[in-house]
């Protein structure tokens, strides 16, 4: 969903180069390391949106990197002042393409992929477009580690079952798989963070549908 320009946002990304990176040159790859100070894990989240997600994981998880990688500035905008007010250093912001994700991260340095309430592109001509069709499948398993994996998440069941499809025929496995994730068993409903539009989907009874799957 696009988000409406917020030019408090726009200035807020453009005050803060050392925590948001906008359009790097994708032929030139991201010293991370010396943007966090440190080599922690790294875990990306595709299309963060507000970032109510990432920066919850980052808040718990503070022995992690995370970066958010969205195209939009104010959605990055909004990340970046959640970062700021609560000094999430274990947290970048890169405002890029998803199609170039392989271009931004040197190969088997990613723990983990999220895949969070994507465009579904449900007309076939756009096949090409779903964050889960075999020309990004091959970018995220260019970037994670041997033992890295993705996690996605989507109130959509017809990019459920594409993703489902096109993980399977890629050769992918899964280690988790969910039809009705806010109904699963207690202990793995406490462990889903949840995302703004995962909030307002589940409120209106819809099913939440989730997998886990890796390259192994």
């Amino acid at each position: 969903m696009r988000l409406r320009n917020k030019p408090w946002a726009v200035k807020l990304v453009d005050e803060h180069p050392e925590s948001v990176l906008q359009n790097p040159n994708p032929e030139v790859k991201i010293d991370w390391a010396a943007r966090f100070g440190n080599d922690h894990p790294i875990r990306i989240e595709v299309g963060s949106g507000k970032g109510g997600f990432i920066t919850t994981l980052a808040r718990n998880n503070p022995d992690i990197n995370f970066v958010a990688l969205e195209l939009q500035t104010t959605a990055a905008g909004i990340i970046l002042r959640t970062k700021l007010e609560e000094g999430l250093d274990n947290l970048q912001i890169l405002r890029g393409d998803a199609a170039d994700i392989d271009c931004f991260f040197d190969a088997n340095t990613t723990d983990t992929i999220y895949l969070n309430f994507s465009d579904p592109w449900p007309k076939s001509r756009h096949e090409k477009r779903r964050l889960t069709y075999k020309s990004f499948l091959e970018k995220y398993k260019t970037v994670l580690k041997e033992d890295g994996h993705i996690e996605f998440k989507t109130d959509n069941a017809g990019l459920y079952s594409y993703s489902v499809q096109s993980m399977n025929n890629f050769g992918m496995h899964f280690d988790f798989v969910s039809v009705d994730l806010h109904h699963e068993k207690p202990e793995i409903v406490e462990k889903n963070v949840e995302t703004e539009y995962e909030q307002k989907f589940a409120a209106k009874g819809n099913p939440i549908y989730a997998l886990h799957a890796d390259f192994r």
